[in-house]
């Protein structure tokens, strides 16, 4: 029961974050692209990548640190089913190149944020 608390508490802040920031960028860079489902998921790809190196090869943690952080906070915090229904809005809205560049930028860019997550950890 105590893991369940500790996912609980960081999917509660993850949530919060998500849609703290999702709407700050929003309504600092408007709406047409996707830009805050965009930067929420390539900075948790990020922190994902990050974060599993420094537990799993880096340093000794409390496991009950990856249920909080990746578990929790980043399960709640990256919005990948955000991102499917925004892509799938602008194929509907017949904005299929915006929602193409959504897609390619979101992957590539995800992944890049991966692999430099990691790559800092094991500095």
């Amino acid at each position: 029961m105590h893991n369940y608390l500790i996912i609980g508490a960081g999917g509660f802040i993850g949530a919060i974050s998500r849609y703290a920031i999702g709407l700050w960028i929003g309504q600092r860079w408007g709406r047409s692209f996707p830009l805050g489902t965009f930067a929420i998921n390539v900075s948790g790809s990020f922190l994902i990548g990050l974060l599993m190196v420094l537990f799993t090869e880096r340093y000794m943690v409390n496991p009950q640190w990856r249920l909080f952080l990746v578990v929790g906070f980043l399960g709640a915090y990256t919005t990948f089913s955000t991102f499917e229904y925004e892509t799938g809005s602008l194929l509907k809205d017949g904005e299929t190149l915006i929602a193409l560049l959504n897609v390619v930028c979101s992957v590539a860019a995800g992944f890049a944020a991966l692999k430099l997550g990691e790559v800092i950890a094991k500095l």
